[in-house]
């Protein structure tokens, strides 16, 4: 069996009564000052028995709850058709014994009696192993998905047929077991539709006993929920180190270094320096030249590790359509993804979610996360500072309706050093390119028009 699921104002007081005229009672100022509590303006005092019998009420409560919690836990477990069967039972009883009719004890011992077998039903302890499993757990936007559940009978005896509920995002599969001897297994399995971007919850796997006329169930839950990641569709684009990112930090600089992987030029020994770089074939060349012992060490180029930190905006206000949302967490998502093939740093920031050098399997799940939120674009930068220390390249991903000076704003909250390059999508538009001050613009249209727009082959 498989199944397949579609993702009053309160009253006022009245005053009392005063007695009016000569001998008519002062209102005292100051005779329960001690009892009531300062009050703000338009609040009322609270009632003596308010400030005394409260307190009281809440420590028998706590002192009750370990009998009233497995008390609430069997009441919870009687559905509204059993409430309506012993009320009905309890009624009957009564008016047989007040009114002195038959008819209305019958009525009462059927009702009494059913429930009572009900009850017998949900009685005893199950013993069970239960698996779940997701498989895969992360998928791209339209890649099948799907959830297996295994059931084993782990008593002595043989258990009856159990009702099955496997809760998939807002929906829920259900199922009826069959009866299962002493080791035997009952497994199925659900598709799960990822027609669109997000975080899935599926599971708990739970069991439900109960009886035929649906008066008690009994409900438990045997695993943990297992989220789904559906990641959002990503293109392929060069390696970062090529066309418009080609200035990426991890590459050779003008620093120097006494050891390192760019060789540069050779140099003299000065004491202190690792002999390991010492270049034996040319220092004998100059020591014969000179007629005197010289050594020469190698130089290098310093090179540093690159550290891309992705920020995408999640500003409802700078989108024109969902869609257009989409899009773009789409375009941050392929230079998260090139960026973990190129062995970079990466640090993501979707609005309240964020991630630092995350694992190359779980680098897209921020995006799956993202929604629409009240987090500006530049807050969303200024939590660089919170997962990292030193960035070397930040991309912006935004929408067309994003205001020019709020890009400047998120500019000026990094250093100078830190490489600024802003794709800003618009549906239907050509691709285009701008270097402004400070950070350079790009604009797709499409997911296809990423590759060509970071490749360097538009217009400006």
């Amino acid at each position: 069996m498989t199944a397949l699921i579609d993702p009053k104002p309160a009253r006022e007081t009245r005053q009392e009564k005063q007695p009016k005229g000569p001998h008519a009672a002062k209102p005292a100022e100051h005779s329960d000052a001690k009892l009531r509590p300062s009050l703000q303006q338009g609040q009322r005092p609270a009632a003596w028995w308010q400030e005394f019998l409260q307190p009281w009420a809440q420590g028998v409560w706590k002192l009750a709850a370990p009998v009233w919690r497995p008390i609430r836990g069997v009441l919870v477990c009687v559905t509204p058709v059993g409430w309506t069967v012993l009320v009905l039972g309890l009624v009957g009883w009564g008016l047989a014994h007040w009114l002195g009719w038959q008819e209305f004890a019958v009525v009462a011992a059927a009702c009494l009696a059913f429930f009572g077998v009900g009850v017998l039903f949900t009685v005893g302890r199950m013993r069970l192993t239960v698996n779940l499993q997701v498989t895969p757990q992360r998928v791209t936007v339209g890649q099948p998905s799907m959830a297996r559940f295994e059931i084993t009978n782990a008593a002595r005896g043989t258990m009856l047929a159990l009702g099955v509920e496997l809760p998939v995002g807002v929906s829920a599969a259900r199922y009826t077991t069959t009866a299962l001897r002493p080791g035997a297994s009952y497994a199925d399995w659900v598709t799960i539709p990822t027609s669109q971007r997000g975080v899935i919850r599926v599971g708990p796997v739970l069991t439900q006993r109960g009886d035929p006329f649906g008066m008690v169930r009994r409900q438990l839950a045997w695993t943990t929920p297992v989220d789904l990641f559906v990641h959002p569709q990503v293109t392929a684009i060069d390696a970062l180190g090529t066309g418009l990112l080609r200035d990426l930090e991890g590459q050779t600089t003008q620093d120097m270094s006494a050891s390192d992987l760019a060789f540069h030029a050779l140099r003299d020994y000065i004491p202190g320096d690792d002999q390991r770089y010492i270049h034996w074939r040319s220092s004998a060349r100059v020591s014969a030249i000179a007629g005197e012992q010289k050594f020469l060490v190698r130089q290098f180029l310093d090179t540093r590790r690159s550290h891309v930190v992705i920020v995408a905006d999640v500003d409802a206000s700078v989108y024109s359509a969902p869609d257009e949302f989409e899009l773009a967490l789409s375009c941050g998502a392929s230079v998260a993804k090139r960026a973990i093939a190129d062995n970079m740093d990466l640090s993501i920031v979707c609005g309240p979610h964020k991630q630092s050098y995350p694992a190359p399997y779980a680098a897209l799940d921020t995006f799956s996360r993202a929604a629409f939120d009240e987090v500006t674009l530049a807050d969303g930068v200024r939590r660089i500072d919170d997962i990292v220390g030193e960035a070397s390249l930040l991309i912006v991903v935004t929408g067309q309706d994003a205001p020019f000076g709020e890009l400047q704003r998120a500019r000026s909250l990094v250093s100078m050093q830190v490489r600024m390059v802003v794709i800003r999508v618009s549906l239907g538009t050509s691709i285009s390119l701008r270097e402004t001050s400070g950070f350079t613009e790009v604009r797709v249209g499409t997911l296809d028009d990423l590759a060509k727009a970071l490749r360097g082959g538009v217009a400006t």
